[in-house]
């Protein structure tokens, strides 16, 4: 868990990406997500974390399904989703956390 805060806690916004091996879905985020992270450069910061290798973690968060995408900035949550998004629809969220 300190890793963990050590990562999100930042001025530049951190978007985690819970997911894991087997959900479709998070395996289709993972082009969306590279593409995003090609676009944004050293704007924000996108990590993803393995809910079965982060248990804990995913459990102390609330992490119900995956994909879940939350934003932190600060060390703070200020967006969460569950389910899979478009690169474009991301981007046009983390917009308004970036500057």
């Amino acid at each position: 868990m300190a890793q963990f805060n050590d990562l999100i806690n930042s001025p530049v916004p951190v978007l985690v990406d819970f997911s894991a091996e087997w959900c479709g879905p998070c395996q289709m985020m993972a082009p969306e997500l590279k593409k995003l992270a090609g676009e944004l450069g050293d704007k924000a910061k996108i990590i993803k974390i393995d809910i079965d290798k982060n248990q804990q973690l995913a459990n102390t968060l609330q992490i119900r399904s995956v994909p879940t995408l939350v934003l932190y900035k600060n060390g703070k949550p200020v967006w969460r989703q569950a389910g899979a998004m478009m690169a474009n629809q991301l981007k046009q969220i983390l917009q308004t956390y970036i500057g």
